[in-house]
């Protein structure tokens, strides 16, 4: 069975989403039984939930660090997609994953999403 979590979408954020293409439409997370995908605009990203080693609450942040784009820390090469400051669930990954770099040349030992409800996404998440 899966499961779909859309993005909290922030009022300020938005204009600066709808840049990318990223909506409501184009925006979420789904789980099912075997995999976690993110769908973000014109990016994505899917990996098996065995590979999630780890998964948290994290927030809030900061506002050039969310408006646009998918971001990309410089610090660990992790991913986030984000359209809200306030709050988000942030996952571990085992083996890094491509999400944001064409052709899959850049891979994210982490994950972060900006999802309406992160705890629900997280209990839904069990680490395996």
């Amino acid at each position: 069975m899966s499961t779909r979590f859309p993005f909290e979408f922030e009022s300020r954020v938005v204009p600066f989403s709808l840049v990318f293409g990223v909506t409501p439409r184009t925006a979420w997370v789904e789980i099912d039984d075997e995999d976690l995908r993110v769908r973000f605009g014109l990016w994505h990203l899917v990996t098996p939930r065995r590979n999630i080693l780890d998964g948290q609450v994290t927030g809030p942040y900061s506002f050039a660090k969310v408006a646009g784009p998918a971001h990309l820390s410089f610090a660990d090469r992790g991913v986030t997609f984000a359209t809200t400051t306030r709050k988000g669930a942030c996952f571990t990954l085992r083996e890094p994953v491509p999400g944001i770099a064409p052709f899959g040349r850049l891979s994210h030992p982490g994950v972060t999403v900006t999802v309406a409800d992160p705890e629900g996404l997280l209990v839904r998440a069990p680490l395996r």
